[in-house]
């Protein structure tokens, strides 16, 4: 069975970005996120929506 939450270093592998950036697309809530105790997962189906998002924000 394939994962369904990432953590936050396997989703900005999977975007090819770096982590610094992946906190500024969670931070500004453009990527979801769940929060499970103290970590932070992503998850995957959030991934194709953020690149929606930021190909929309590119266009406009």
């Amino acid at each position: 069975m394939d994962k369904l939450l990432l953590t936050t270093t396997e989703a900005a592998q999977r975007l090819g970005i770096g982590r610094s950036a992946l906190y500024d697309l969670i931070r500004t809530r453009r990527l979801r996120t769940v929060k499970i105790g103290a970590r932070r997962l992503v998850p995957v189906d959030a991934l194709p929506e953020v690149i929606a998002v930021l190909v929309e924000e590119t266009a406009a």
